[in-house]
């Protein structure tokens, strides 16, 4: 009896080690795998390729309204230099063609304000504006742009959310609660959606409302410029005067004749 006792304690005592490792090694969790960052991203399912493009999109407008709406580029320093010159030397036909050569933003509002400059101070002042209302307009689609993506971006995150829990649903009616590798599968897909959403909302929204101040101070820096330009513009001597000479096509009606019968000559 005391033989069997001993023989049991020692096979106990040579199995306990055997047990406790058997038992850590049941109980210690899973290695990590770790994943790059292409393989994380085509987790998050079909969703994540307009979101791709929503990214592309807002670094491309981010960067092109930055550079539009810079004070150099819109109110370029040697097109004002210019204008100014040529305005104090009378020059207002060099003025014009000057500034029909520049590109600047600048330029082209000092272009329509002269073409008008002969039809009086209040015809020139709403040519001017209107101008500048123009080049206000197509930058401020190209931002609008921005506030566009931070709205579309969270909604399609969402769409990429329900396709998700979707998959994760039906995963567990059919294979039960036992298979959670695909529940987690499914699950990480929503996560990864709805994040990359949100993500590529914030940096648009904040480019938004950041580059929206911007064009407004560029804008009536560019307005200020201009309109200096024409505070002391002797309107009387520029009465009638075709300052643009450009090319005109507003004919006497067709209809209107001189005192011979014939239509007048212009």
């Amino acid at each position: 009896m005391k033989k069997t006792i001993h023989v049991a304690a020692l096979a106990a005592y040579l199995l306990l080690p055997m047990t406790v490792f058997a038992a850590t090694d049941a109980a210690a969790p899973p290695k990590e795998i770790k994943k790059t960052f292409i393989e994380v991203l085509k987790e998050g399912g079909w969703c994540m390729y307009p979101i791709g493009l929503f990214s592309v999109a807002t670094v491309w407008l981010a960067i092109d309204v930055w550079m539009r709406t810079n004070s150099k580029k819109m109110t370029p320093g040697a097109d004002v230099l210019t204008a100014r010159q040529l305005f104090l030397a009378g020059d207002y036909v060099g003025a014009y063609q000057e500034m029909k050569i520049a590109t600047s933003p600048f330029a082209q509002v000092v272009q329509a304000a002269l073409g008008s400059v002969g039809y009086g101070k209040t015809a020139t002042e709403e040519a001017l504006l209107a101008e500048v209302d123009k080049i206000s307009s197509t930058l401020q689609t190209r931002v609008n742009y921005l506030s566009v993506i931070g709205v579309c971006s969270p909604m399609v995150g969402l769409l990429g959310t329900v396709g998700g829990m979707r998959g994760a649903f039906s995963s567990l009616g059919t294979t039960g609660i036992g298979d959670t590798s695909a529940l987690a599968g499914h699950i990480g897909e929503v996560l990864i959606a709805t994040a990359s959403g949100l993500f590529i909302a914030i940096p648009a929204f904040m480019g938004f409302y950041f580059l929206r101040n911007k064009l407004q101070g560029g804008i009536h820096h560019l307005q200020e410029e201009a309109e200096s330009l024409f505070r002391n513009a002797p309107y009387e001597y520029l009465k009638d005067a075709d300052v643009g000479q450009e090319a005109t096509y507003a004919a006497l009606p067709n209809w209107v004749t001189g005192a011979d019968g014939a239509a007048p000559q212009s």
